[in-house]
């Protein structure tokens, strides 16, 4: 029994001795031991074994013991004198405890000591400033009063000095007095309750109201209405009487100005009545030299007696242009029909010059009634078609073709008098209008005739293929039109001349473009550009002559250019319009139509070259391949190819080096047309030998070399052909030698010769398979059993129709080409 107690004993203090791991890390950390007994998780047997390892060990147990019980005691003692250490601790707070209280409340006593004397002090501020306050205001009422003083006694004697100086119309006086008065009648405005105030109010309104009355009647006699006689100058009292409007309501300032230039202009009313021959448009010169003369008049007469501020020169101007657009309308509308455009460009040139010589001498701001603004010239515009353009004068255009890509200047700043006048003339471009079509149906008649007359351009390699020069004098027209009608209105009559534009454009290209291109048929119905491009197998084409080629080149180069030009006008038309109309200028299908040119000109230099050509594929398609024994030099018929392009290309080339775009054109075009008949022509070629066949390999790879160099054949510089042509006679000689290979390998057995031509000629279809069987000499019992395992071993059917097109390139046959120019040519002649 005993022992189990103490075993529970030991249970419920090991049970109250456990900690936790954060209490007893903390504990570690603050006293580090190496003893065993410290360590948190102590085991007793442990430690007996490691104190008594063996059994000899136990002779030592006593003096174990003891140094146990030696350390229990210390430990013991270390316990009681901790203990006792806190008893005395707790009394030490206490009293600390006291002390710190009674601190606390000496504290408190000073600080209310300190808050009694702040409001003391806070009390005595409080009466100083009030008193200081007090004299304060006292000082402002004192200081208002005296001002107010001063101002009543200054308006009660400047009413009363302002009322005696009206009165003896001592104007130089007045101006200065009246504005001092209503300056300081506006300091009483809050006093207006006061009738000894308002009364000096009213006084001062009737002085003003008098004041007013009595300049206009002095201006009334000085410059009578009636009549056209004024006196000999202005007198000082009227220069005052100016400076007092200057204060006065500004409806008196506007009453003296318009009386003052309805009188100045009342001789100009009188001299140029509807009636009068001055009046009309052949002397309009005289209506603005008279107004010079009234202006340097004024000047010299009037020009101290109204302030500068009034910009009384400016003004009269104005009205006279106001006064001169009315009456210009009203006589133009009464004798229409004797308006010409002569007459009616001199009256617009004119009229604009006087219009820039206002801008260069008024600023423009009485238009607006403002301040003049600072008119900053725009940047430099990057617009090929830019370039010096006429002042008002519209002076004579001189440009040649190439002036159209030189560097421009900036555009003159915009002239704020700029259709004050001339205005009234927008009514009547009609007449400039007709004109113009008029003039440029004559000017495209003389290109026509100046053409026949002169003839093609001579062949010259170093000239050759320049633009026609009636092209440049057409746009040269055109510009000087613009620009004039530009000035004139940039409203509708921009409309109708662009529609004039157009009409001469496309005239343009069909008359002197495309009807003199050269005709290589004739029928009774006329030429046409159609006829030229069709092509008929076995018949024999005309070749271009020298100056033909040159011909053609420098008419494509025209329409080039003409696109080019066409579009830039486009552009400039569209800066002259208003921003409302911008929409209704369209040059596409003019554009479109020197695309035509250019379109049908690349075709009859493919065309005339392709024919050339013709003779010597018939040639190969007559030769009897099976009697070929040996293979030699390329064939006559390969040497006549290669003649025809060195002789056509260098001069196409040469004429073309300003269009290098289109010089590429041709030879993809030419690629395109010249492979695929040469692929028909291979498989006229029937039955072939195999020596044939590798003779016609070796003629193929020859014509398939000079096609890739075709680009600069005959040149001194070699350049890289384009890639797009590159990969076009590639892909075309490529199958004609596919071809070539597959007549040449033997046809048993039949399934590797079917796969095989499968694999060589991946677009291969029946009608192409049956030729080769033809080529190789095969009899039609034999062909039969080959066509229908052919049609068995392919993959997939052609995408495209079986028909005599699928021996084509991606580009249409000249059949095509020609058909679609046949449709194109309808289109046009539907449009015109």
């Amino acid at each position: 029994m005993m022992e189990e107690e103490e075993l529970e004993f030991v249970e419920e203090l090991e049970a109250v001795l456990q900690l936790t791991p954060e209490v007893q890390q903390a504990i570690e950390q603050v006293f580090p031991s190496q003893d065993p007994l410290d360590r948190a998780d102590f085991n007793a047997v442990e430690y007996i074994n490691a104190l008594f390892p063996t059994e000899q060990s136990l002779a030592n147990i006593d003096e174990v013991v003891n140094k146990i019980r030696l350390k229990i005691r210390r430990l013991d003692d270390n316990i009681r004198t901790v203990v006792r250490g806190q008893t005395n601790v707790g009394q030490d707070g206490r009293h600390a405890l006291e002390e710190a209280q009674k601190a606390i409340q000496q504290l408190f006593g000073k600080i209310k000591d300190i808050k009694d004397k702040a409001e003391k002090s806070e009390q005595m501020v409080k009466e100083i400033t009030r008193d200081i306050k007090q004299l304060d205001h006292a000082k402002r009422h004192l200081t208002t009063s005296i001002t107010t003083l001063n101002h009543l006694h200054m308006l009660a004697g400047g009413v009363d000095s302002l009322e005696a100086m009206t009165r003896r119309r001592q104007y130089g006086e007045v101006a200065n007095l009246l504005q001092g008065v209503v300056n300081v009648l506006e300091h009483f405005q809050k006093y207006m309750g006061i009738p000894q105030i308002r009364q000096l109010s009213e006084r001062v309104k009737a002085a003003q109201m008098e004041l007013g009355q009595q300049i206009l009647a002095d201006f009334e006699e000085a410059f009578p209405s009636q009549g056209t006689k004024r006196p000999g100058g202005p007198s000082n009292v009227l220069r005052d009487a100016c400076l007092v409007a200057n204060v006065l309501d500004p409806r008196i300032k506007q009453e003296i100005i318009k009386k003052f230039i309805k009188q100045h202009l009342s001789e100009y009313l009188v001299l140029f009545q509807e009636n009068q021959d001055v009046a009309w448009l052949d002397k309009i010169d005289r209506r603005y030299a008279w107004i010079k003369r009234q202006l340097v008049d004024y000047e010299e007469k009037y020009g101290r007696m109204f302030p500068h501020e009034w910009y009384m020169t400016e003004r009269i101007a104005v009205e006279f242009c106001h006064v001169t657009r009315v009456e210009l309308a009203k006589i133009m509308r009464t004798r229409a029909k004797e308006i010409e455009v002569k007459l009616l460009l001199f009256a617009i040139q004119r009229t604009t010059n006087f219009e820039g010589l206002m801008a260069k001498r008024f600023s423009g701001c009485t238009l607006t009634d403002g301040a003049p603004k600072k008119i900053e010239a725009p940047p430099p515009s990057t617009n090929p078609f830019l370039e010096d353009e006429p002042g008002p004068e519209m002076e004579e255009l001189t440009m040649d073709k190439g002036d159209l890509d030189q560097p421009k200047k900036p555009k003159v700043p915009e002239n704020p008098f700029h259709g004050i006048i001339s205005k009234c003339f927008e009514p009547h471009l009609y007449v400039y209008i007709e004109s113009q079509d008029k003039n440029l149906g004559e000017l495209i008649d003389r290109f026509v005739a100046d053409f026949k007359a002169q003839g093609p351009p001579k062949p010259n390699t170093d000239e050759g293929g320049a633009v026609l020069p009636s092209c440049a004098d057409l746009f040269v027209y055109y510009k000087k039109c613009m620009v004039q009608c530009s000035q004139l209105s940039t409203g509708e009559p921009m409309i109708a001349l662009t529609t004039i534009f157009q009409k001469y454009l496309r005239e343009y290209a069909w008359k002197i473009l495309s009807g003199n291109l050269p005709k290589t048929t004739s029928t009774s119905g006329g030429l046409t550009i159609s006829s030229l491009l069709k092509e008929k197998e076995g018949s024999e084409v005309a070749k271009f002559t020298l100056e033909e080629l040159c011909l053609i080149c420098s008419i494509l180069s025209t329409a080039e250019y003409c696109l080019a030009t066409t579009q830039q006008l486009e552009e400039k038309l569209k800066e002259k319009v208003d921003g409302s109309l911008i929409e209704r200028i369209n040059l596409t299908g003019e554009m479109d139509t020197f695309s035509t040119v250019i379109s049908n000109s690349i075709q009859l230099l493919v065309q005339d070259l392709d024919a050339a050509c013709d003779p010597a594929l018939t040639a190969m398609s007559k030769m009897q391949w099976q009697n070929v024994e040996h293979v030699g030099d390329q064939s006559p018929y390969v040497t006549s190819v290669i003649l025809h392009i060195k002789q056509n290309v260098p001069i196409i080339r040469d004429n073309l080096a300003s269009t290098r775009k289109y010089f590429t054109q041709f030879c993809i075009k030419f690629a395109n047309s010249f492979i695929p008949k040469f692929i028909n022509h291979l498989f006229k070629c029937k039955p072939i030998s195999m020596v044939g066949a590798e003779q016609l390999l070796l003629d193929t790879h020859s014509l398939k070399m000079v096609l890739l160099d075709l680009p600069s054949i005959g040149s001194q510089v070699v350049r890289k052909a384009p890639a797009s042509y590159t990969k076009i006679v590639v892909k075309g000689m490529t199958r004609a030698e596919m071809i070539l290979k597959v007549v040449m390998a033997p046809h048993e057995p039949l399934v590797v010769f079917v796969d095989n031509l499968i694999k060589l000629l991946t677009d291969c279809n029946t009608e192409t398979f049956q030729k080769i069987l033809d080529m190789k000499g095969l009899k039609r019992s034999e062909q039969s059993s080959m066509l229908e395992l052919f049609r068995q071993r392919l993959p997939t059917p052609p995408s495209a129709s079986e028909g005599p097109g699928s021996a084509s390139l991606t580009a249409p046959t000249p059949e095509q080409e020609s058909s679609r120019i046949r449709k194109l040519e309808k289109l046009i002649k539907k449009r015109l």
